[in-house]
């Protein structure tokens, strides 16, 4: 009897253990399922998390500065543009950073409040480390020194790519106390001239510059030249405006910026009063 019984109880015994086995399988296997689709989540999530900027949303147009016989001058518009929507038409786009450094930015406007909000935490950091709080001189950059560093940070945000979505212009005198105006755009690509324009015053406003600059320019034919650039952009930019607003630094006053006020315009010209290709009306559906 005990031969007889023993070889049943054996024979439930291994289907038991492979019952159990089998069990343990699938849960295990659900489990594994289970932690791969959390972490599949998990590292999806992070994925969406980190985000990068492909294209400015809110952005400002032209910056046009010149070097003029007392120091440099800088123009700008005040109007920041959602897509093709003229939606903000008081954003100042001139900031001064120190007493001897002016800059202006085209494009993004958040990376351009950015990067004045960088450069301004630097300069209250250098003087409150400077040898003494009292000599402004020793602890302030000089614009070729911000310039310098404004390459590097775009440089820098360039490799990373989530660059910051600005052209960038810097107005000042450098350490030897001579005129500087440097532009900086969003990869790192830094050069110096008498005059500079970004957006498209690098179309419409350089020609002009180039016939009627002068480096004896005075004040107010300077003025004068930079207020004509900005009415042609006006007319030929549809994201420009004629509210501006134009700002100079020179060694005895440092930084000044005028409030913002409109040129005067006429839209009396032939090119814009006869319709375009003889048609009647003026050219809308």
């Amino acid at each position: 009897r005990k031969t007889i019984h023993s070889k049943p109880e054996k024979h439930i015994g291994t289907i038991t253990i492979l019952h159990y086995t089998l069990v343990s399988l699938i849960i295990m296997s659900l489990s594994l399922s289970s932690g791969g689709s959390a972490r599949a989540s998990s590292s999806s999530t992070s994925a969406a998390a980190i985000q990068r900027t492909k294209s400015p949303i809110v952005t400002g147009t032209s910056v046009i500065g010149i070097k003029y016989a007392g120091g440099v001058m800088l123009a700008a518009d005040t109007l920041c543009s959602y897509g093709s929507m003229a939606k903000y038409k008081d954003a100042r786009r001139l900031v001064s950073i120190n007493a001897k450094t002016l800059i202006g930015g085209g494009g993004e406007y958040s990376d351009f409040q950015a990067v004045t909000e960088l450069l301004k935490r630097n300069a209250l950091e250098d003087k409150c480390t400077a040898d003494s709080l009292y000599d402004e001189d020793s602890s302030e950059e000089c614009a070729r020194e911000v310039w310098n560093y404004l390459r590097s940070v775009m440089y820098n945000r360039r490799n990373k790519m989530n660059p910051l979505w600005n052209d960038l212009v810097v107005a000042g005198f450098s350490a030897q106390g001579d005129p500087f105006l440097g532009y900086v755009d969003k990869i790192g690509t830094t050069y110096e001239e008498s005059f500079i324009g970004t957006g498209f015053g690098s179309y419409l406003a350089i020609p002009i510059l180039r016939e009627k600059y002068r480096p004896d320019l005075e004040e107010g034919e300077a003025r004068a030249l930079l207020e004509d650039c900005m009415r042609v952009l006006f007319y030929r930019d549809c994201r420009a405006l004629n509210r501006i607003q134009i700002a100079k630094v020179t060694k005895d006053d440092g930084v000044l910026i005028s409030d913002p006020y409109e040129i005067e315009t006429n839209w009396k010209s032939a090119s814009f009063a006869v319709p375009k290709g003889e048609l009647d009306g003026d050219g809308g559906w």
